[in-house]
């Protein structure tokens, strides 16, 4: 592993809660207000990481292995996405399949935790998550399937590396769609508006939120620490894909990628400040118009 993976590596690890503070950022300038500090986030997992966890009695192991098998899962995500066109720290062929399905296992292990409560709320936005991510997968893995086709390789690192915005000259509509797609994909898997609110405490609209209620203390801090990951990781394909910046000085690409997420993070808060959260019959047509701009950018490329 030289420096410049491990730098890239290091960058999720820690400025992906500064990204939450950016989105939080501009909806507060949209909303008139000054907002909380950018770094919000990291006092907030500091405090829980501080206080204690409180389990009920109905729970097993399952409930509090939940949260650390998640973060793990997006850690290692984290470690096979490439970012500002470096070799990730961990690349071989086909690791685009793996990729897709740890975020599955950190799915499936949060179900789980929200299903050993035995509470029928919480077994509610389980069943919401799961029925959205059943066209959201999809998505991701037939947009990804359309970069590899494009660029010849089936490995992340090797796929990003391969687009710049030169690409664009012969293959626009293909990244344009599969950059929607994977865009509609981002929203859907961090929670975010119009798909789902990660404010809202509304019975009949949680998805995300509701699955996490009875976690406290530290592992509440590795949910959301988790979901900062999260947000971080699928956010570096979508720049990936929109904008390829490769000028052939790996610092400069760096510090483009890095740029980027800040304008991803400031696209965000305003997704959410002008638009409302669509009704839950209508967040599978969003999602399946995900799915057939992969398969459109795909079928282009078999031309």
């Amino acid at each position: 592993m030289n420096v410049l993976s491990l730098t890239t590596l290091l960058l999720p690890f820690v400025c992906a809660p500064a990204l939450l503070g950016i989105i939080n950022k501009t909806k507060a300038f949209f909303a008139g207000r000054k907002g909380v500090p950018v770094l919000q986030a990291y006092f907030e997992l500091w405090k829980l990481l501080h206080k204690g966890a409180v389990y009920s009695r109905t729970t097993t192991w399952v409930f509090r292995a939940g949260p650390m098998i998640g973060l793990a899962c997006v850690m290692l995500a984290a470690a096979l996405a490439p970012f500002g066109g470096v070799r990730s720290a961990i690349a071989f062929p086909c690791d685009l399949i793996l990729f897709a399905y740890l975020f599955g296992v950190m799915r499936f292990v949060t179900v789980l935790a929200a299903l050993d409560t035995g509470s029928s709320f919480e077994g509610m936005g389980a069943s919401r998550e799961v029925a959205f991510s059943a066209l959201a997968e999809p998505a991701l893995l037939v947009g990804l399937a359309a970069v590899a086709r494009l660029t010849g390789s089936c490995s992340l690192s090797d796929m990003f590396q391969g687009l710049s915005l030169g690409t664009y000259l012969h293959a626009g509509p293909v990244l344009v769609l599969v950059g929607g797609a994977l865009l509609i994909v981002f929203l859907t898997e961090n929670a975010r508006i119009p798909v789902d609110d990660p404010n809202t405490h509304l019975e009949l609209t949680m998805i995300h939120e509701v699955m996490v209620l009875d976690h406290s203390g530290p592992d509440f801090a590795f949910i959301l620490y988790g979901a900062a990951l999260k947000l971080w990781v699928l956010g570096s394909l979508l720049i990936h894909v929109v904008a390829p910046v490769r000028t052939g000085h790996a610092g400069l690409d760096i510090a483009a990628a890095l740029c980027a997420m800040a304008g991803l993070g400031v696209l965000v808060g305003i997704i959410e400040s002008c638009m409302a959260r669509l009704r839950l019959v209508r967040v599978p047509r969003l999602l399946m118009g995900a799915v057939v701009l992969s398969a459109l950018a795909f079928v282009l490329l078999l031309r």
